[in-house]
């Protein structure tokens, strides 16, 4: 007797119905949330506390060692992701991290905490959460049945904001109650529930996919004839698509403005504001409820991805300078929500627009590129406008960041059109779900 078949409409969450994806959903969204509440905390203990003299460089290195890992061992976390198996090295980087935030916490309850301490435990995080968020993307298959893979995919994807921005609302604020005792206890303690979790799920092997069942005809016929396809470098792949090449290098032009507000906005509360974590809270809740607003209404956003796109890193700009010439609380947290809204509208535009223009059997090559290029911009812009903290003031640096859009949009709004095959190529490619890092201050 078969079980009855419940209507697809009338179906629960994926995470409710799938028990092994459902906890392993859980791990990540408590290291996804340790990791922002680290970075988040640190940064501000850095500028408010440990190093008052020169605040801004002391902040934008961590930012930058914070990031280098993602970018520097992309091809070591690929070989070890394809070698081990992924549960073994899920639960291995949340221990990991756990033991290294454990290790801080001890530290500064015993003694005074040194700031080469905060940068070693950062490295130590982000060389672990390399290694966990990529893994976890290639898990999606060995976790959920095949009609689930895009809707996995999508919910993972979609709750990382989440989490993200659930951790940077407390880590200031739990540096400024518990002090980085507190906050790398409580990492700790959120990585190591992880990697509990994670030990508690089986997942699939290839064996256990078989036994599910054959694979359909059509299905195994399309992955004979791409494992079969000829690979083309990178560059023949960019060669092929140059208005996407010209578009990635206009965001990566921009994301060095962009991404420089993780470093900006605990200056500008310190020495502006001079405000406390509930200030920095309220500004990384304004940036991040409008990125997740954006993400959801960017589809509907009328208008070709360039003169949106144009449009989005002009408002920003604007956005950006209005803390520069007015400091009120309010009318900030306004600008960062509008700022916000643009780089989740960007996001979903343009990886929109990748999907349908970059061929199939090229988008692992060129998603992969995209993240470590966009991602490479994030530790420069760190240091750059870290060190600049220290002889600019904070609303100096506002400015500097709105001039720095203003070629970036023009030079977008320049780009010769490729309307015609993008259209062409959307008819022919179905979208697929986008990838973690959006064009414009997608890094975290």
């Amino acid at each position: 007797m078969t079980a009855p078949t419940v209507p697809a409409g009338r179906r629960l969450p994926l995470v409710l119905r799938n028990r092994a994806f459902g906890t392993v959903w859980l791990g990540q969204v408590f290291t996804q949330a340790a990791v922002r509440m680290f970075q988040v905390g640190i940064s501000w203990w850095l500028i408010s506390d440990a190093a008052s003299g020169a605040g801004g460089s002391a902040a934008g290195l961590f930012m930058a060692v914070s990031t280098l890992p993602a970018v520097v061992l992309a091809p070591l976390v690929a070989r070890a992701i394809a070698r081990f198996a992924h549960r073994s090295l899920l639960r291995t980087a949340a221990g990991g991290a756990g033991a290294a935030a454990a290790a801080l916490a001890v530290w500064a309850c015993a003694s005074d905490l040194p700031v080469a301490a905060a940068y070693a435990a950062a490295l130590a995080l982000a060389t672990c959460q390399a290694f966990f968020d990529p893994c976890l993307t290639t898990s999606v298959p060995e976790l959920v049945d095949d009609g689930d893979i895009e809707a996995a995919t999508g919910f993972e994807l979609s709750t990382q904001s989440l989490a993200s921005l659930g951790g940077a609302l407390l880590g200031a604020l739990v540096v400024d109650g518990a002090g980085v005792a507190g906050l790398a206890a409580g990492c700790a303690a959120a990585y190591v529930t992880a990697a509990l979790l994670i030990a508690t799920v089986r997942f699939r092997t290839a064996a256990s996919a078989a036994a599910a069942g054959p694979v359909p005809d059509a299905v195994a016929e399309a992955a004979e004839a791409e494992s079969r396809a000829p690979r083309r470098t990178l560059r023949q792949i960019l060669g092929a698509v140059p208005y996407v090449r010209g578009i990635l290098l206009c965001f990566t032009a921009a994301n060095l403005f962009t991404t420089a507000v993780f470093v900006v906005m605990p200056l500008y509360t310190a020495s502006v504001l001079h405000g406390d974590g509930a200030t920095v809270a309220l500004l990384e809740a304004s940036l991040g409820v409008g990125t997740l607003v954006g993400s959801f209404t960017g589809a509907r956003v009328p208008g070709r991805p360039a003169v949106v796109g144009t449009a989005c890193l002009a408002t920003m700009a604007a956005a950006l300078a209005v803390p520069g010439l007015i400091a009120a609380r309010p009318v900030i947290a306004g600008s960062l929500l509008v700022t916000g809204w643009c780089v989740g509208v960007i996001g979903v535009r343009f990886v929109a627009l990748f999907q349908r223009l970059v061929p199939a059997a090229d988008k692992p090559a060129f998603f992969a590129v995209m993240q470590a290029v966009l991602g490479s911009t994030f530790p420069v812009a760190s240091l750059l406008f870290g060190f600049l903290g220290d002889h600019l003031s904070a609303q100096t640096l506002c400015l500097v960041q709105a001039a720095g859009l203003v070629p970036a949009a023009l030079a977008l709004a320049l780009l010769p059109g490729h309307s015609r095959s993008a259209a062409g190529t959307a008819a022919a490619t179905p979208s697929a779900p986008a990838p973690a890092q959006t064009p414009v201050g997608g890094a975290r």
